[in-house]
């Protein structure tokens, strides 16, 4: 996505450091194959707005820093699209190796889980394939079908595995706004797929956590909701601006029934404003 880059990519928790790096600049647009810095490294400050996790009733509203970085090497790459290793690309199609961290989240600041166990920090990772369905001559318009597919692990002393993740979306990165000359558009929309193991870690309740208020629970594996964001930003020469609104919709995912999901949709949003600190004095042609 051209404006907000590794968009929401762990999409079971809402935790405000979580979003401000995934507000973070990490890349920009050009129309043409043109030369560019090697790298380009800067800081800022991002606002985000967000629930505690999906489904939760409780708002969590921050102010934290956000960092600038940009890397064109020929494997790893940190751009747009997120800090990725690129194992094959081609005219129409990419397939690249993701990874994404989501920090903790203490039970003892979500009322819905009061007595239930944190949620661990953790980690996923997988391969996500990019579908090139339409872009004009000069890609300034382009139209993507990403498929992301990562597995989490918690971040802990013994590790414990939290299942699969599925996302696939369509994706619409608009170049240079008509009339608003600089300004980059990003849209994305597509259904999210967790397996058991996934959903019971962030929605089951074991019966030692039971009380009259929330029975116990057992998530099964499936369908999670969909997902809709839209963000928009521009590149100035010496910083970046950008700004994003996403809504979920839960109806109709496996776990909708949980007693841990308190509402059903909701918007989340957020602004980051970043100043480029420094660049590589090495060039790189590229077609961003």
């Amino acid at each position: 996505m051209t404006t907000l880059p590794s968009f929401l990519s762990r999409p079971h928790q809402g935790h405000a450091l979580a979003c401000a790096l995934l507000l973070t600049p990490l890349g920009f647009s050009a129309l043409a194959a043109e030369e560019r810095p090697l790298w380009e490294a800067g800081v800022g400050v991002a606002a985000v707005s967000f629930p505690a996790y999906r489904g939760s009733d409780q708002r969590n509203s921050f102010v934290l820093p956000s960092p600038f970085f940009v890397y064109r090497g020929e494997f790893l790459k940190a751009d747009r699209d997120g800090v990725r290793a690129e194992l094959f690309d081609s005219e129409r199609a990419e397939l690249t190796l993701s990874v994404a961290l989501s920090p903790p989240a203490a039970s003892k600041d979500i009322r819905a889980r009061a007595g239930m166990p944190d949620l661990r920090a953790n980690v996923e990772i997988g391969p996500q394939v990019n579908l090139t369905l339409w872009q004009t001559d000069d890609r300034a318009r382009r139209l993507k079908l990403l498929l992301p597919m990562r597995t989490a692990f918690t971040l802990q002393k013994d590790s414990r595995s939290l299942g699969w993740v599925v996302h696939p979306k369509l994706n619409l990165d608009v170049n240079d706004l008509q009339g608003l000359p600089g300004w980059n558009l990003g849209m994305q929309l597509g259904p999210l797929f967790g397996d058991r193991r996934q959903h019971r870690y962030f929605y089951g309740v074991d019966g030692a956590y039971a009380t009259a208020e929330r029975p116990s629970y057992q998530a099964g594996g499936g369908f999670a909701g969909m997902q809709y964001v839209v963000g928009v930003s521009k590149r100035y020469p010496k910083h970046w601006v950008g700004a994003f609104l996403r809504y979920d919709n839960l109806n109709g995912a496996r776990f909708a029934d949980s007693p841990l999901v308190r509402t059903k949709h909701y918007v989340a949003g957020g602004f980051a404003v970043s100043w480029i600190l420094g660049q590589s004095a090495e060039r790189v042609v590229v077609d961003e």
